[in-house]
């Protein structure tokens, strides 16, 4: 049975990884709050170190090795922000990462991942080859798996972004993630349960990618299968353990368009003359469509990161 990160564990992750991660700042816009109906506090996870909430979890999955441990090596398969992240938190402790990446990978995000100094294993663009590849990998090396959110060490570290929200901003009535394998979403519900539990923590995802809103109603995991939508940072099935903590601690989660996402993320580019990727742009598109009942209420919503190809914007033709 897996066991619930305590606040002890959040509280010792904070302090483990603030030598390591920025304190991201929290931003607002008063015409936003306007359209929106109530009251934003955007938490800006994009100006986190590799532009994304995930260098939190990495960085203490990291640092919770012993010396034994961390003298192997880390591992782990991904072609986004989790590999970019778990790449430069072991160069920070000066270990070797090993990154399992498909061979169709964006060659700017392989490019990102070896510029950390992880070596990086190509393999066939299936999760069963991700998976049998990264078997191999870590039989040869002995370097220890880091999962991209199912790791408890990982989902305690995504855990301090809303906890720093939290104590900047007290009383929120609500706290919103975007969701794709629920490390976010499953940490800042913890966090919101012990610190804030007047806080309802809402998820959003895309329509195309919508198989956390239908396990959620089932009851059970339903794997995404040919995901279709533009935030790809959300294409990815929940994991036992998120999902366990899902179910206990998250009050709904909602779906939007991805023209909605697209309006929304252009929005932020322009009031709060900020980068976002599309990921981060869905829990303002579902307020903004009123798919959460938040009128009148303080809302904070956690950007979730700002990668993506600035040649390919999705507002262009």
């Amino acid at each position: 049975m897996f066991a619930f990160p305590t606040l002890h564990d959040i509280t010792t992750a904070a302090s483990r990884i603030e030598p390591w991660a920025h304190r991201t700042p929290i931003m607002t816009s008063s015409a936003i709050d306007a359209m929106a109906g109530n009251t934003l506090f955007f938490k800006c996870e994009n100006f986190q170190k590799v532009g994304a909430f995930k260098f939190r979890g990495a960085s203490n999955a990291v640092l919770s090795l012993s010396d034994d441990e961390a003298a192997r090596g880390v591992a782990t398969h991904s072609s986004g922000n989790h590999a970019q992240a778990l790449a430069l938190a072991a160069r920070l402790r000066g270990i070797p990462a090993f990154i399992v990446m498909p061979s169709n990978a964006p060659a700017i995000k392989k490019a990102a991942v070896a510029g950390y100094g992880a070596r990086i294993v190509e393999c066939e663009p299936t999760l069963e080859a991700r998976e049998s590849t990264l078997d191999a990998v870590v039989g040869e090396t002995g370097a220890a798996f880091v999962h991209p959110y199912n790791d408890p060490r990982v989902i305690t570290g995504q855990a301090t972004a809303a906890k720093e929200l939290i104590e900047d901003v007290p009383d929120l009535d609500i706290l919103m993630t975007p969701v794709g394998g629920g490390g976010l979403l499953s940490g800042s519900a913890l966090s919101a349960f012990y610190l804030s539990s007047g806080t309802a923590v809402i998820a959003a995802e895309p329509e195309g990618a919508d198989d956390a809103a239908r396990s959620f109603r089932a009851g059970r995991i339903i794997p995404s299968e040919n995901p279709r939508t533009i935030a790809d940072g959300l294409l990815t099935s929940l994991g036992e353990n998120t999902f366990a903590i899902i179910r206990a601690h998250v009050s709904d989660i909602v779906t939007v368009s991805d023209d909605a996402i697209i309006r929304a993320m252009r929005l932020v580019w322009e009031r709060l003359k900020i980068v976002i990727e599309p990921s981060a742009a869905v829990p303002l598109a579902a307020i903004l469509e009123r798919k959460p009942d938040t009128d009148g209420k303080r809302v904070g919503i956690i950007l979730s990161g700002g990668n993506l190809d600035l040649d390919r914007l999705p507002w262009q033709s």
